[in-house]
């Protein structure tokens, strides 16, 4: 559960944007999405080799996106 400190002058938007903010960082939301469908190991891993092939490809300069 979040939990939003607010003091009473302070306006409802920031205290929506605080929470916002902290239920981002939480990761409930990807946790969930992950937890929906189940991926076998071995392609979990395939994607993951994959970005980091990409990541290294866009550093290098190799790849113009």
């Amino acid at each position: 559960m979040l939990i939003i400190d607010s003091k009473d002058c302070e306006n409802i938007d920031k205290a929506l944007k605080k929470y916002k903010k902290k239920y981002e960082k939480s990761r409930v939301l990807t946790q969930l999405r992950d937890r929906q469908s189940f991926t076998k190991p071995s392609i979990r891993r395939r994607t993951e080799i994959l970005k980091a092939v990409y990541k290294q490809q866009m550093a290098n300069g190799e790849l113009d996106a």
